[in-house]
């Protein structure tokens, strides 16, 4: 099918599923890539202890507030 008749059909609302390979499709900016990081012990245990509490791994408690950070800062305006 060449481009302008998908188009066509996708401007038009018809369901342009059928057409598409959504094996390899994609989300820019998600792929991951793996990096090692290293803690002082005491923020380790607190970390361990806020694991524990909260009932995620590590990690996801690492990656959760740098995340939280990172849309933090690029909120707020630059001085």
């Amino acid at each position: 099918m060449k481009a302008d008749d998908f188009d066509k059909k996708f401007d038009s609302g018809e369901d342009i599923e059928a057409f598409l390979d959504i094996s390899k499709a994609r989300r820019p900016g998600l792929e991951q890539k793996r990096v090692n990081v290293d803690f002082p012990m005491w923020m380790i245990h607190r970390l361990d202890r806020e694991s524990k509490r909260l009932g995620l791994p590590r990690q996801s408690i690492i990656k959760i507030w740098i995340a939280e950070r990172l849309k933090e800062i690029s909120e707020s305006p630059m001085i």
